[in-house]
């Protein structure tokens, strides 16, 4: 059996060397050797020149997915067992202790493949051939460097259909119960890894949790698309008068209320609603509130839908203006990497304009630091949370 090597087209190398892991299939000019999918295959450029090596897999519009750089690497258990290692040494040294993203696919160099870490469990998404075929290994590398209680598989979202992967959900290993406690920063919660979203938890706005400190002590809240209460509760913590949280979800409603009664914050309310709704009925009734935060979930999945999420980040944001204290503070957020910052900061002061409001920005902040962004890769870089002092 003769290795693969595969040639791309003139100048396509010049996105992967720039740090980009993934090989497109109509980047490639040639291929020799076996084409074996779930196996190593060597990328080559249009002069010959090694690129990198990673899995192939011919189902997917990603050919190739980046493991390394280097030509004589050898890609087997210590190879991952030490890129996990010292992802996990990193996130320690950057303070994160009980809950935080272990692994982050393709910026901490193994593509298709997220660790995160719930107390005593671990959480995982498998997301390409190469990784899921052989996930007994991995499983193997996370007990011998976490010996966790239990490993729960989350690789239950379609993008594992583009691979040509069923989609799954799972105990991985040991037992895993319905609900996970876990200390995020200093507040506890209850966190469904089974069903809740991504792979529990929103472990990425964690830090941007933590920085509502300097804005919401003795303050009135409201909390939009509030999923479990990330935002609330912290608002909470740290003392604000009132928070209100809104979502759609009645199980995210009674899972803010039991965390808000597990930390024994009174102030909390949650209600089930439709934030889009209630902002217009909190303007009809004259209701307002000194920080109101946005934290919707990707309006934009694809690149043909940013037209129309343009308008559904401007529309909800134009709303929560107008009901903002003057010199109150907006607290807005996008998961959507199509919605690059740029045209999230056109979009805003879009909103602002419309609303009559003057927007000054006090913080740009993005994803949490265990969710390093790749330079490189733009997908890697998809959070952005701004901050805005809201004036008449």
């Amino acid at each position: 059996m003769s290795i693969c090597k595969l040639y791309l087209k003139p100048r396509e190398e010049l996105r992967i060397i720039q740090g980009h892991p993934w090989v497109y299939n109509n980047e490639i000019d040639r291929i020799d050797g076996d084409i074996i999918s779930g196996d190593i295959a060597y990328v080559f450029s249009y002069k010959n020149e090694f690129i990198g090596k990673g899995y192939l897999n011919t189902s997917s519009k990603i050919f190739v997915r980046i493991l390394s750089r280097d030509e004589n690497q050898v890609i087997d258990e210590d190879f991952f067992y030490q890129i996990i290692q010292n992802s996990n040494l990193s996130r320690i040294d950057l303070g994160y202790e009980n809950s935080y993203r272990v692994l982050f696919g393709e910026a901490d160099g193994i593509p298709g493949f997220i660790v995160d870490k719930y107390g005593d469990y671990l959480s995982i998404q498998i997301l390409s051939l190469g990784i899921d075929l052989r996930k007994k290994m991995f499983i193997k590398i996370l007990v011998d460097i976490f010996h966790p209680k239990g490993i729960y598989e989350r690789s239950d979202v379609s993008v594992r259909k583009k691979e040509g992967l069923e989609l799954y959900s799972g105990v991985a290993y040991g037992d895993v119960p319905d609900l996970v406690r876990i200390k995020e920063n200093q507040i506890i919660l209850d966190v469904d890894i089974k069903n809740g979203q991504k792979t529990g938890s929103f472990l990425d706005q964690q830090d941007n949790h933590n920085a509502l400190k300097p804005y919401v002590k003795n303050k009135t809240v409201l909390d939009c698309f509030a999923h479990t209460g990330g935002f609330g509760l912290h608002a909470a913590y740290h003392q604000a008068s009132s928070v209100t949280c809104i979502d759609i979800s009645e199980h995210a409603v009674e899972q803010i209320k039991s965390n808000a009664e597990i930390n024994e914050f009174k102030q909390v309310k949650a209600q089930k609603g439709d934030v889009f709704e209630a902002l217009r009925n909190y303007q009809k009734d004259d209701i307002k509130f000194d920080v109101v935060i946005l934290d919707p979930p990707a309006f934009a999945k694809k690149k043909e839908d940013i037209q129309k999420a343009y308008q559904g980040y401007k529309d909800i944001n134009l709303q929560a203006m107008k009901i903002i204290n003057n010199n109150g503070y907006l607290v807005t957020c996008s998961c959507s990497h199509y919605m690059t910052p740029s045209l999230f900061l056109e979009m805003l002061m879009d909103a602002a304009n419309d609303a009559k409001k003057i927007a000054q920005m006090v913080e740009f902040r993005i994803q949490g630091k265990d969710h390093p962004a790749l330079l490189g890769s733009d997908e890697s870089l998809y959070l952005k949370c701004i901050i805005l002092k809201i004036k008449s």
